[in-house]
């Protein structure tokens, strides 16, 4: 007796029908359509908050400035170009606490008054921090000298080792005591800075933020 043939099972296809091939192509258009469309709304999207993560960046963390003078020097150069952090000021803004910095740590603050400068003589200046909130600063005969609680008889934080700077004497005698959310900025050129030694202490609100980096020129890097 012959073999039987495998017969195709009734519920098994034998071969694709044409329903089933354009049932099989519509399912792909529709994810084609949808995929388009998901990337134009995603592209658009990109394009109008750039700019808002852009400003926010500068405006909340951190921005990036350049040098205009010599009241740095030699620490920092005429059209260095710096990166500041801002996130210590964000965030104490959101805490509701003064952002007080660290001891020579060098910052940059909002300066009304000034002389020789337009727009009500406001302008944003780049100092380093010498005397904190409590302390006594005191500039004379060419020295500077700050007492607190820590060191009643005085200290010159020139020589502490916190930084370095090249001016040997600090000129124009002032004597100042500083309110809880005060603080005395100097900047390293001493003979060619306008700093609290001409306009005062400035308050914990005037700051910008610190500097971090100076990235320009390449050859004189830093991290600060």
């Amino acid at each position: 007796m012959p073999p039987q043939q495998n017969q195709p099972s009734p519920t098994q296809p034998t071969a694709p029908q044409p329903f089933n091939r354009v049932s099989d192509v519509e399912p792909e258009k529709e994810p084609k359509i949808k995929d388009r469309k998901s990337s134009a709304v995603s592209t658009i999207l990109l394009f109008l908050l750039a700019p808002i993560i852009a400003i926010s960046v500068t405006t909340f963390m951190f921005q990036s400035y350049e040098v205009d003078g010599e009241s740095m020097e030699t620490t920092l150069q005429h059209r260095d170009r710096l990166i500041v952090d801002k996130i210590p000021r964000t965030w104490s803004r959101i805490t509701k606490n003064p952002y007080i910095p660290h001891r020579g740590e060098i910052i940059i603050f909002n300066q009304s008054g000034l002389l020789g400068i337009g727009q009500g003589g406001e302008r944003q200046l780049i100092k380093r921090v010498i005397g904190l909130p409590g302390e006594r600063v005191v500039v004379k005969d060419g020295s500077l000298t700050v007492y607190n609680q820590e060191e009643p008889n005085g200290f010159n934080p020139d020589k502490s080792g916190l930084y370095t700077i090249t001016s040997r004497t600090t000129p124009n005698d002032v004597d100042f005591t500083l309110k809880d959310n005060q603080i005395f900025v100097v900047g390293d050129n001493r003979a060619n800075s306008a700093d609290s030694r001409e306009f005062g202490p400035i308050t914990a609100d005037q700051i910008v933020g610190k500097l971090s980096l100076r990235i320009l020129p390449l050859d004189n890097a830093e991290r600060f």
